[in-house]
């Protein structure tokens, strides 16, 4: 494919040709080794909490000497405080808000003497520091939250796909919804960003949009496969292949569409729309794969397991191995060919067909004009024949 064929299947002008079917062997190994990375990560390093989920501290305090967040983080990460790792960021322009593990770790006098500094960096009396204790309820009661939601759109999503089309096809979309998710969360895990509840609502909001691109890639798939013409002429998975590369550019520009707010909001939202842009980051990026390379290949596998599409995936490595071009066959020598064969139509090699074609035409060509000729030239001996009696 050059330069300029490359762009016409990008802008839509043409339809592309990928095996991506026929491939899925690579597409596979390429998941279950990102799939294995996430869950090594999840198990190694783990995700890494906010206080939002383990508890710990909060302190807020106004800012009149306009202290920057790297002088705070400074202080912070000082001995004997040794809180380096805490969450610093100024809210409305004047006030400071730091999430840290729980101060319990320090003493009584290491507090005051934390709180002092913070004070004289913010120009406020000690006084003017409030601390608060965050417990871990507020997380734990939004993971379990989260849990549930994930359990009944799940059921949701089996229900309505296996309504809409069948039961195989859901199968392949919570497939691919538990491989966004396990990867997300690997994601996080293997960089070490802090898991806040941003990224919690990020993955659902993920769902959502895989779960759209997965219907639209269905109703093709649904819509080739239900034609009669395009099974004669090839096996099931090629059909999924025709209909997976007719809606592939509509997927990818889509997918680009989604994917450049949000790196927008990654670069320029500021801490606290990073978070929730970076899962979604990388769970669109991980929804489009899912959708494309993931989804039809499992329900190709659990397709061609049925007697009629091995029936005919059979027969279409038969052709192929002679290495003669497909042919459909015109509407009634398939019925006639159909009737023979038990019911389903056949494709004959389009060589073949063509000669086969050719000779009967001329077959029958000969014998209407021999016939005429004969029954002409009868017609006109019989006249003849009387005059001369005569």
């Amino acid at each position: 494919m050059n330069v300029r064929e490359a762009l016409a299947t990008f802008r839509g002008h043409r339809v592309p040709r990928f095996r991506i079917i026929q491939h899925r062997s690579w597409w596979f190994l390429l998941s279950g080794t990102v799939i294995a990375l996430s869950i090594l990560g999840l198990a190694v390093r783990g995700l890494n909490l906010s206080i939002d989920f383990k508890g710990g501290s909060q302190i807020v305090f106004e800012d009149r000497k306009g202290a920057s967040v790297d002088e705070v983080r400074s202080i912070l990460a000082a001995p004997p405080y040794d809180l380096g790792d805490s969450e610093v960021q100024l809210v409305g322009g004047n006030q400071i808000s730091i999430r840290t593990k729980s101060l319990t770790v320090l003493t009584a006098s290491e507090r005051t003497k934390l709180i002092d500094a913070l004070a004289r960096a913010g120009g406020v009396s000690a006084s003017g520091v409030s601390v608060k204790v965050v417990g871990p309820t507020w997380g734990g009661e939004i993971s379990r939250k989260a849990i549930q939601g994930l359990i009944i759109v799940l059921l949701a999503i089996t229900l309505y796909i296996t309504f809409r089309f069948e039961w195989k096809m859901a199968i392949g979309a919570i497939v691919a919804m538990i491989h966004d998710v396990v990867i997300t969360a690997g994601v996080y895990a293997l960089v070490g960003r802090e898991v806040t509840p941003a990224p919690v609502i990020a993955i659902l909001t993920i769902l959502g949009f895989s779960l759209y691109d997965t219907v639209v890639i269905y109703d093709k798939i649904k819509e080739n496969t239900e034609s009669p013409a395009m099974l004669a002429r090839d096996s099931y998975a090629g059909v999924v292949n025709t209909s997976m590369n007719q809606v592939l550019m509509r997927s990818v520009n889509t997918s680009l569409v989604v994917v450049l707010p949000i790196l927008s909001l990654l670069l320029f939202g500021g801490d606290t729309l990073k978070d929730f842009a970076f899962a979604m980051l990388v769970g669109t990026i991980s929804g489009a794969y899912s959708s494309i390379f993931v989804v039809s290949p499992i329900l190709t596998l659990l397709k061609e397991r049925e007697p009629r599409y091995a029936q005919i995936r059979a027969r279409a490595a038969a052709r192929e191995a002679t290495g003669r071009p497909l042919r459909a066959v015109p509407r009634q020598r398939a019925l006639e060919v159909g009737d023979e064969n038990g019911g389903e139509p056949e494709v004959v090699p389009s060589a073949v067909g063509a000669a086969a074609a050719t000779r009967a035409t001329a077959s029958r060509a000969t014998s209407r004009g021999g016939s005429s000729g004969r029954s002409r030239s009868k017609s006109k001996k019989r006249p003849s024949g009387k005059k001369k009696r005569r």
